[in-house]
């Protein structure tokens, strides 16, 4: 995908940069061109180990607040699973860490939107139980100074309750929204009057856990199966957009991929693994402003990365409809 906040290096420069930091240069093998905002490349290293590169955009470049200091996000969420016992939540090793890059080891398995069509409707929905199971336990994940809220202090955007956050993710995104001119098609004060009237569903969120917030199929790898192999989760990537919150935020993106109702395989899987989601009057209503934050997202970044009309036609779509969604409570 062709974003303005991509910053892209030459074999040679991307040799460099690695040899500086890591003490090992490397050969550049491919750009992985799926992503949206950095610019990630697959290399060979001179001690013969496969890597990503993942690069941050220059310091400069435009962004949205919530996006300040993300990468450095991403790299705690690795050590932190890392941490987590028996290696329950699959993903990539951090090789390095530092304010241009992160470095991390190659997955094996295919993402999960490459594979998706040829895959038999029981291996979907065993992966969909695991992938519940998964979700599961990277929600036992919880912060070290117990805010709520997106963990880089660059954003400023953490509170010591969730409602407090979640409103100052909304106004941030609406502030951007005015930056960048941003076609919302709805007055940013309808926005936060909606969101102000689901302050006591929000309310109910009392313990921050880490949310993925991306796990969309492209960001999961699987593995297929084959005769007597089990399909599996290999990795989950990208976790550059957690935030400490309410873990029924995961549904938002995960329902990218399948069912996320109380009847679903991937919430099967969810609640065997000892998580909790009771869908609630109240759980819906949060669902409902999460999905509404998503599709405000999707219309706000397209200023500052430059996506054509096209693609900011469906963003627009995507938020008439979660406005509707939310609206449709009252």
């Amino acid at each position: 995908m062709q974003s303005l906040t991509k910053r892209r290096l030459s074999p040679a420069d991307l040799d460099a940069l690695l040899l500086g930091s890591l003490g090992s240069g490397c050969r550049l093998e491919a750009e992985l061109t799926d992503g949206w905002f950095n610019t990630a490349y697959r290399v060979r290293l001179d001690d013969g180990r496969r890597a990503v590169v993942k690069v941050a955009p220059l310091p400069d470049t435009s962004v949205l607040r919530y996006e300040r200091g993300i990468l450095a996000t991403e790299a705690m969420v690795y050590r932190r699973i890392a941490r987590l016992p028996g290696g329950g939540v699959p993903t990539p090793e951090l090789l390095h860490a530092g304010a241009e890059f992160i470095a991390v080891s190659v997955l094996d398995g295919t993402p999960w939107d490459k594979a998706g069509d040829r895959l038999p409707a029981a291996t979907q929905r065993a992966l969909r139980r695991e992938l519940g199971a998964v979700a599961a336990r990277l929600h036992t994940l919880a912060p070290e100074d117990g805010r709520f809220g997106y963990p880089a202090a660059e954003s400023a955007l953490s509170a010591p309750d969730w409602r407090t956050a979640f409103t100052a993710m909304v106004d941030a995104l609406l502030d951007d929204a005015e930056r960048w001119r941003s076609p919302l098609g709805v007055p940013p004060a309808d926005i936060r009057t909606l969101v102000a009237e689901g302050a006591d569903a929000l309310d109910e969120v009392t313990e921050p856990r880490l949310v993925h917030s991306d796990l969309w199929p492209g960001n999961i790898f699987i593995d297929a199966g084959d005769g007597d192999r089990r399909p599996r989760i290999t990795g989950l990537i990208d976790h550059e957009r957690a935030f400490w919150g309410d873990p029924a935020a995961e549904l938002v993106s995960l329902a990218y991929g399948g069912p996320t109702g109380p009847d679903s395989d991937l919430v099967a899987g969810y609640t065997e693994a000892g998580g909790t989601l009771d869908f609630t009057p109240a759980l819906r209503h949060r669902l409902a402003l999460y999905h509404l934050y998503l599709g405000l997202l999707l219309v706000v970044e397209c200023g500052p990365r430059g996506y054509g009309s096209d693609h900011l036609a469906y963003c627009r779509r995507t938020l008439d409809d979660n406005l509707a969604g939310v609206r449709a409570l009252g």
